[in-house]
């Protein structure tokens, strides 16, 4: 299902959020299971799966990195569970860098908080350079890598995140 035609936006990965959160209302109330309490059994099936539907198109739209791996499946690719190997001998490079740079910041909140920043400004940088691809329909490839390495900077904050959270006990 194209998540992107159920809530009548562009498919594009920068979404207005102001429009979809209204969009998500107004189909919420039109398919609330609890309308159709007195229908059929089918007509109550039939709700339940369109409401099913909503809300896991608004979660899938709200999400950036669920976004964009709609938008490439939507071109036939699905990354969302695989465990490609990434090519980019760079990226991989850097990945040792970060992970070795954290496992030295573990102890240092300073540290870990600065580490948090530049990893959040990386995904931005990501993110903005994942969009343009998309802009320009580049080829499904090329958005496929952009999108991995997207995946591993959310999963890699997820990790700087966890590192903070001890402070925090």
């Amino acid at each position: 299902m194209n998540f992107f035609t159920l809530f009548d936006l562009p498919e594009t990965l920068d979404v207005d959020k102001a429009k979809l959160s209204a969009t998500y209302q107004i189909l919420q109330q039109l398919t609330h299971p609890d309308k159709f309490s007195t229908g059929s059994d089918q007509e109550k099936r039939i709700a339940l799966q369109k409401n099913s539907q909503v809300n896991d198109g608004y979660s899938v739209l709200k999400n950036p990195l669920a976004r964009a791996q709609h938008l490439l499946s939507l071109r036939g690719v699905d990354v969302k569970d695989e465990q490609h190997t990434m090519q980019d001998t760079a990226f991989l490079m850097q990945q040792m860098e970060w992970r070795e740079a954290l496992e030295d910041a573990q102890n240092d909140e300073d540290a870990l908080w600065q580490f948090h920043t530049d990893v959040t400004q990386t995904i931005k940088s990501e993110y903005s350079h994942l969009s343009e691809l998309f802009n320009e329909e580049a080829d499904v490839t090329i958005l496929a890598n952009a999108l991995r390495k997207l995946t591993f900077m959310y999963k890699f904050q997820e990790q700087v995140q966890q590192h903070l959270d001890k402070f925090e006990d």
